[in-house]
């Protein structure tokens, strides 16, 4: 080779001491001298199948960090629209286009241009699909949001109560961010601490409740982006346990100015919320309308007899209720806002109607099952007001589960017995 050549070692030797060739084969007698030799290929023996237990990780993985997304996309929209709401008439009227860059100041100089770098790559490659977004400040990210916030914090303070915890909430969805970021693993404590940070987060930035019944339910915000396909649909329970955990009594019926139950015995307001609070609750205004289920009929003899309980054993209970609810109603000046009655027809469900003629309306659902009690069958939270859907044209609204159990409610009603 020429001296100014590059000098390769020579192959390795095969068994016999000879060359080895290009395909791997010992004893190659043509190749020249000081040649490369190429290993053997070789099977890597690597694995590309995934088994099912792995594809229901990486699902998991991935309704995590989707659910995760969406929370975080609504904190970065609302606090960008807040920086711009109160930066914006500060620097514009002086740096016009460049406001974002002079409120950056030089402390956030390096940032703040790679922002404006990231702006213009994006023009030239079409990926500004909204003209909305043909600024430096959509292409902030979250924790450039909150430097441009705390650095003029002066501005911001007339608008929010305590800096320190709008802080501790970015801090506590930072986790999340950095996580759903880089595509990592996210856990089920980590998503649950995004959720509570994003929720208190929206509040503090004043977003205000998507609906009224937001007091007493508050709206998810998966819930309000997908529940079109779901209905009103706004929580599912495997039984009334884990339901009480999220919507206790107090915060289903607390507040209600009316109120419709239909159902067996009504345990979940019998008995887990007091008369003496409903008394208050009929005093505010609250109408009151309950539909018991006949103890003589028939139809509690037969449901007796499939949860196998004892004769009468049923009967007895329903009856104290309504003996129970008869000595809230005499305890009202008002007795016809309260109003009592049964019905002889077999059970299909029970439900509570809170403020059914509303846009706030909230109720709880619960079918019959033949062999669970109501404490342990499944609960449906549906959300009342007609939601106007994302498929359909805007003037369309949706005819939801829970006009259908108000319906329901009502036509049983029609045909049942007032309790005097």
């Amino acid at each position: 080779m020429s001296s100014g050549g590059l000098e390769l070692p020579p192959g390795d030797s095969g068994q016999d001491g000879g060359p080895v060739d290009v395909s791997g084969v010992p004893g190659g007698a043509d190749v020249p001298p000081g040649t490369v030799s190429l290993a053997r290929p070789m099977e890597i023996g690597a694995e590309l199948d995934w088994d099912a237990e792995v594809w229901d990780e990486v699902r998991t993985r991935a309704r995590r960090a989707g659910r995760a997304y969406i929370w975080l996309n609504l904190v970065e929209q609302r606090l960008r629209a807040v920086v711009a709401a109160v930066l914006r008439p500060v620097y514009e009227p002086v740096h016009g286009d460049e406001w974002v860059v002079a409120a950056a100041g030089p402390a956030g100089h390096e940032w703040v241009q790679r922002a404006v770098a990231v702006r213009e790559v994006s023009r030239r490659k079409g990926y500004l699909l909204d003209p909305a977004d043909d600024n430096v400040l959509s292409f902030l990210t979250l924790p450039q949001l909150r430097e441009l916030a705390v650095q003029h914090w002066p501005c911001f303070e007339p608008y929010f109560d305590d800096r320190r915890d709008l802080e501790l909430a970015l801090d506590e969805l930072e986790v999340a961010r950095n996580v759903v970021s880089r595509n990592r693993a996210l856990s089920q404590a980590v998503l649950a601490q995004a959720e509570r940070a994003a929720a208190r987060l929206l509040a503090i930035l004043g977003s205000g409740a998507a609906t009224p019944s937001a007091g007493r339910l508050p709206v998810d915000a998966v819930e309000e982006l997908v529940g079109d396909r779901y209905a009103d649909v706004a929580g599912v329970h495997p039984d009334r346990v884990r339901l009480q955990r999220q919507l206790p009594a107090e915060d289903l019926f607390g507040g209600a100015r009316r109120l419709d139950a239909i159902g067996i015995g009504l345990n979940l307001l019998v008995q887990n919320y007091s008369g003496r609070r409903l008394v208050r609750l009929a005093e505010a205004g609250c109408r009151t309308r309950l539909l018991f289920m006949n103890p003589a009929s028939s139809a509690v003899r037969r449901r007796e007899r499939e949860l196998g309980l004892k004769k009468g054993e049923l009967s007895r209970s329903v009856e104290m209720n309504i003996l129970h609810m008869r000595r809230v109603r005499a305890r009202l000046r008002d007795t016809g806002a309260f109003q009592i009655n049964v019905f002889d027809e077999t059970p299909r469900f029970t439900a509570y109607l809170v403020n059914g003629d509303g846009p706030d309306g909230l109720a709880v659902v619960q079918p019959y099952l033949r062999r669970a009690r109501g404490m342990e069958a499944p609960v449906f939270v549906l959300r009342g007001g007609r939601r106007q859907t994302v498929r359909h044209d805007p003037a369309e609204r949706e005819h939801g589960l829970f006009d259908t159990y108000r319906e329901e409610f009502e036509s049983a009603w029609a045909d049942s017995r007032p309790v005097s």
